[in-house]
């Protein structure tokens, strides 16, 4: 048909566009793989500090190839289709490329945060002016094998609208009962993806569709403690800024204490990219110094720089964040409590007051419904115990509580924060601080019982950042703290609850005593 068409038509053009297409795609080309175990490891090892779970997982995955290949089994191994999930900065991404690199495969990389056209993902049929393939294909065709690792970034923040539901159309493609006989609607014909390791990543599931949830194995990365972030700033960070700015390691001495004053003063995040961020400005004004340029003269660069605390401070300025908790929680009506994000853990207070009124419940702070009726349960349960806490009931017909959460410009949605809530009413009515050093999460019921809560190692990660020692947490998360570094745990004293008097008793000694 090609043959019959002239030159100029621009049939002509859409046929050749095609047939090249076709013959570019890697049908039968793959690469040969690495089934050196012990090899993978250390390659996994050199390019990521932890990620123990993930490491045993890609690990597990060639052994038993390795082992099928050893015993001439003739079924094709199945590629597992992970999904990792964690804040900004853990480092998803980049251990894409790592498992690859270990792998021995060719690696790439689509984005689909964003995308709302379900074409995207399939491809548009032929018969369209302009007509295109599909993200996948396209991917396939640079990698230039058909059993890449095949990293889609970002399957979170899919969206949806007329043209379709790419998330939907994602289904086919994880599916290793229908990928193998996957049909791009431009090319038209089935092309087999069942040899493409497929991992994706996103910072929560919440939004991701449970269809979509259910055909991946997730694998959940947690922000990093301060140890670790030591570690991977002296192993990995100043190594890649160093090479990036122009400069070598016998011209400057980076010290451990200037690495943790740029975490602790300049940087409040689960991953390690700001810290990467503030690294680079400081080795940017060393290079400035070494250059001889602003701060100083060519000559500098004859001995070893140090980079210490003025020169961080030099550098970045003046501090940012302060350990100020317990300053903030220093008089009645204000607790502390831990919550979760897709950014990771954060701290944040409640405060609460009492007004002249009619014995009314006023939230403000951009409430959630959930954490609406969590904060109706504590006022409940107060009223319900206020003689043996020692409580005037007068106070809850005379007077309305007003309960504030600060940062309101952001939403905040949850039960977690139940006994936070509990805590800062009871601290206001009874007039005695919370205890400045303590943080809490837990949901709370009408008979006084603490439930467990989800994403607990982030939430005391967030706490020992902020510089409290003391968490409460309920006793069935007891199993949680298995996941938090044991050097961590050390420095922190861990409260575990069953009841709302438990909770009282560590946050407010003094009621507890009187009650």
């Amino acid at each position: 048909r090609l043959e019959r068409i002239p030159t100029a038509s621009p049939e002509s053009s859409v046929i050749r566009t095609y047939l090249e297409l076709l013959v570019s795609l890697p049908w039968n080309v793959s690469t040969e793989g690495e089934l050196d175990v012990a090899r993978a490891r250390e390659i996994l090892d050199a390019d990521h500090y932890d990620l123990d779970k993930v490491k045993k997982r890609i690990v597990e995955h060639l052994a038993v190839r390795r082992l099928k290949s050893e015993r001439g089994s003739d079924e094709r191994h199945r590629e597992p289709i992970l999904c990792f999930v964690g804040p900004p900065g853990v480092g998803k991404t980049s251990l894409g490329q790592s498992i690859a690199r270990a792998m021995g495969r060719k690696f790439v990389r689509a984005s689909l945060g964003g995308v709302h056209d379900e074409a995207e993902i399939r491809g548009h049929r032929r018969t369209y002016i302009g007509a295109m393939p599909g993200r996948i294909i396209n991917a396939i065709r640079r990698a230039e094998s058909n059993d890449p690792v095949f990293m889609l970034d970002e399957v979170d923040k899919i969206g949806a609208d007329w043209r379709g539901d790419p998330s939907s159309a994602l289904l086919e493609v994880l599916d290793p009962e229908q990928n193998r006989d996957f049909r791009d609607n431009y090319l038209d014909v089935p092309f087999d993806l069942s040899r493409v390791m497929f991992i994706t990543t996103a910072n929560t599931l919440d939004t991701v569709p449970p269809a979509l949830r259910d055909r991946m194995e997730v694998l959940q990365l947690s922000g990093y403690t301060e140890v670790e972030k030591v570690q991977i700033a002296q192993r990995f960070l100043v190594a890649k800024q160093l090479e990036a700015h122009g400069l070598r390691a016998e011209e400057l001495e980076f010290g451990e204490s200037a690495i943790r004053m740029i975490i602790r003063e300049y940087t409040r995040e689960a991953g390690v990219r700001s810290l990467e961020r503030e690294i680079a400005a400081v080795l940017r004004r060393v290079a400035a110094m070494i250059a001889g340029g602003e701060a100083g003269t060519s000559d500098a660069a004859a001995d070893t720089i140090p980079v210490d605390g003025e020169r961080v401070r030099d550098a970045l300025g003046k501090r940012r964040f302060f350990d100020d908790t317990a300053e903030r929680i220093d008089r009645p009506g204000v607790a502390t409590g831990m919550t979760w994000t897709p950014a990771g853990g954060e701290i944040l207070f409640v405060e609460a007051a009492v007004v002249p009124g009619k014995g009314e419940l006023r939230l403000t702070g951009q409430l959630g419904e959930v954490m609406r009726e969590s904060a109706a349960a504590a006022l409940a349960y107060l009223k319900t115990r206020a003689t043996e806490l020692g409580v005037d009931r007068a106070q809850f017909e005379e007077n309305d509580i007003h309960v504030h959460v600060p940062a309101g410009a952001q939403p905040k949605e949850g039960p977690s924060a139940g006994v936070t809530v509990l805590t800062a009413m009871a601290s206001i009515l009874a007039g005695m601080p919370v205890r400045g050093d303590l943080a809490m999460t837990g949901e709370i019921t009408l008979r006084g019982k603490v439930l467990p809560v989800g994403g607990v190692k982030e939430k005391v990660l967030a706490a020992h950042r902020a510089g409290i020692r003391r968490v409460v947490i309920p006793k069935r998360n007891e199993d949680d703290l298995d996941d938090v570094p044991a050097d961590l745990r050390r420095e922190l004293e861990v409260i575990l609850v069953e009841s709302i008097d438990d909770v009282l008793r560590a946050a407010l000694p003094d009621l507890a005593a009187a009650a």
